[in-house]
C-alpha cells in the first residue's frame, strides 16, 4: 500500500506540474498534427499501390501518427528527471520514507497518461479528416492502451538513461539518434509489403512497429488475436524498461 499511495502522490505532483503549464502538452502535438494533416494529404494516393489493404491513407496513417507521438513524447520523459536531479528534488525525496520504486513508477504512469490524452486528440483529428474506427469503443480504448504501453516502456528507458548520464546533452543525443529511425523502421507510414526485406526483418523486432500494428488492428477491429500478441510483447517491453530504470536508480543511489 505504501508503494501505491506514494506512486499516486507523486503522480499527482507530476500531473499538477503539467496542468500548470499546459502549453507544453499542446506544443508537443504540433509535429504529429503536421504529419497527420500534410502526409495524409500529400500521400493519399499511395494506397493505390499494390500491397495496401485499405483505400484510405488517413485510415492507415492515424494509428502510425499516434504511436509516433507516444514514442517521441516518452523519449523526452527523462528530461523531467534531469530537472529534478538539478534542483535536488530527488535527493530530498531520498531522505524521506517515500517508496523508491514509486519515484520511477509515477513518472512512467504520468507519461503514459499524458500520451493517452494527446493520442485522443490526434484520433479526433483523424476522424474529422475521414478516418473511421470499425473496432468501436473497444478499438479506441485498446489503441490508446497500446500507445500508453509503448510510452511507458520508452519513458522508463529515458528516465534510466537520465539517471545514468545525468546530462541533458547525452540524453538529447541518444533520443535524436534512435527515435526517428525507429519510426521509419516500422509500418507507421508505409505498408509492410512495400518495405525492403531488411527493413521488414528489423520491423519484426521493433517495439514501435508492434505498437503500430497493434493499434491498426485494434482500430479496424479485424484481428484481436494479433492485437493481444502485440499487447503482450509491448507489456514485456514495458517491464524490461522499468527494470532498466530501477537498476539505474539503484546505481544512482550507490553513487551519491
Amino acid at each position: 500500500m505504501g508503494f501505491v499511495m506514494d506512486t499516486l502522490y507523486l503522480l499527482k505532483r507530476h500531473t499538477l506540474a503539467t496542468v500548470r503549464i499546459p502549453i507544453w502538452v499542446f506544443m508537443s502535438l504540433v509535429s504529429p498534427l503536421v504529419w497527420l494533416v500534410l502526409y495524409g494529404q500529400l500521400f493519399k494516393r499511395i494506397v493505390e499501390l499494390p500491397g495496401f489493404e485499405t483505400n484510405s491513407y488517413i485510415q492507415f496513417l492515424t494509428p502510425g501518427v499516434i504511436v509516433m507521438l507516444a514514442l517521441f513524447n516518452a523519449a523526452w520523459g527523462g528530461m523531467g528527471t534531469l530537472q529534478d536531479l538539478t534542483d535536488g528534488v530527488i535527493d530530498r525525496l531520498l531522505v524521506t520514507p517515500v517508496s523508491r520504486a514509486a519515484l520511477i513508477a509515477s513518472r512512467v504512469l504520468h507519461t503514459a497518461l499524458t500520451v493517452a490524452v494527446q493520442a485522443t486528440i490526434i484520433l479526433l483529428v483523424g476522424l474529422v479528416m475521414g478516418a473511421r474506427v470499425p473496432g468501436g469503443v473497444l478499438g479506441v480504448l485498446t489503441m490508446l492502451g497500446v500507445a500508453a504501453l509503448l510510452a511507458g516502456g520508452i519513458a522508463a528507458i529515458s528516465n534510466g538513461l537520465a539517471l545514468i548520464t545525468r546530462r541533458e546533452e547525452t540524453l538529447i543525443a541518444v533520443v535524436n539518434f534512435f527515435a526517428t529511425p525507429l519510426v521509419f523502421l516500422s509500418s507507421a507510414f508505409i505498408a509492410t509489403a512495400l518495405m525492403p526485406g531488411w527493413i521488414r526483418a528489423i520491423a519484426r523486432a521493433n517495439p514501435v512497429n508492434w505498437a503500430v500494428q497493434g493499434a491498426r488492428y485494434a482500430m479496424l477491429g479485424s484481428d484481436w488475436g494479433a492485437v493481444a500478441s502485440y499487447g503482450l510483447l509491448l507489456g514485456a517491453f514495458a517491464v524490461l524498461g522499468v527494470l532498466f530504470a530501477t537498476q539505474a536508480f539503484r546505481a544512482y543511489r550507490r553513487s551519491t
